[in-house]
């Protein structure tokens, strides 16, 4: 997928330093520190989405830089897809709620996506790839997220993690809730992605109504949370999430959800930043302006 804006900052977004409340036994829970709605959005060949990060009022979370939210019954709102287009200097994620996608790129790789299936493709020094809906009709839902790579390894060769639905553990809580673990580990379920700089943790979370949510994270990793169904009450200082909101979450060790009256699920997203001056233009995320311009001229002479 493809992003319209372009911006340069030579200070991302940080908001790991603000510290949530401590306990007795030593964890400090993080605090909700700003909430953003998704603004509706339209990329590819006509798809209609959430842009959720990577909108003006929250441009990037070192190391995240976008996430887009999609969902509909209207084939119409997805059927053109997302055709070829280029990417360098960071990882895209795509995860399936409903739909069948395949992906193609011009290095001969493909792979269809199917619900509950994801892919973590690391772009690296660059390639041309689609994704295209294998389905004219019915529920197409889902995310994909931006992920940034630390400047030492923005021109690596491309990389390629497909896992089926199958192979994404679900932890089934005592209280009703189920989580898929993605990345990072939860409750001793650990998700199948590794190998990726930011040491990332992405959960799916569904909880039944008056259910409690509670997952550990390391300090200084950015974390943020973004409710798809229902509502959702992050942190002690209870504050309430509707669908279609994100949250960012200060420093801490922990993270508590928990829902009242109504269900709900949302994604949680956890990695470490990488500190680095972040300079996009579209599908290019590199360190400095001159590296932009080279990948510019890289994929104009074929070089991708």
């Amino acid at each position: 997928m493809t992003s319209p804006h372009t911006h340069a900052h030579d200070h991302p977004h940080d908001h790991s330093h603000a510290h949530g409340t401590h306990d007795t036994a030593g964890t400090s829970t993080r605090k909700v520190t700003r909430t953003v709605r998704g603004m509706p959005a339209s990329d590819g060949d006509g798809v209609k989405m959430l842009r959720v990060l990577g909108q003006p009022q929250l441009q990037n979370l070192d190391p995240f830089l976008m996430l887009d939210a999609f969902g509909s019954d209207s084939a119409s709102d997805y059927i053109g897809g997302f055709p070829d287009h280029p990417h360098r200097g960071f990882e895209t994620v795509t995860y399936m709620l409903a739909g069948r996608m395949q992906h193609k790129d011009n290095q001969g790789n493909s792979g269809d996506l199917g619900p509950g299936s994801v892919q973590w493709m690391t772009a690296g020094r660059g390639l041309i790839h689609s994704e295209m809906p294998l389905q004219e009709s019915g529920r197409m839902a889902g995310f994909q997220l931006w992920v940034n790579l630390p400047a030492k390894d923005k021109m690596c060769a491309p990389r390629y993690q497909d896992i089926p639905a199958d192979q994404v553990p679900v932890v089934k809580g005592d209280n009703g809730s189920i989580v898929n673990v993605l990345a990072g580990t939860y409750e001793g379920a650990t998700g199948p992605i590794n190998g990726v700089a930011t040491q990332p943790s992405y959960l799916d979370v569904s909880l039944p109504a008056g259910k409690d949510f509670e997952f550990a994270v390391p300090e200084d990793h950015t974390v943020f949370a973004y409710v798809f169904e229902g509502e959702v009450v992050f942190g002690d200082d209870e504050t309430m999430v509707k669908q279609s909101h994100l949250v960012v979450l200060s420093g801490g060790t922990l993270v508590k959800a928990h829902t009242h009256d109504e269900a709900g699920r949302f994604i949680l997203l956890a990695g470490k930043p990488f500190k680095e001056p972040i300079v996009q233009h579209g599908p290019f995320v590199m360190n400095t302006v001159e590296e932009i311009r080279q990948a510019m001229m890289d994929y104009q002479a074929g070089k991708f």
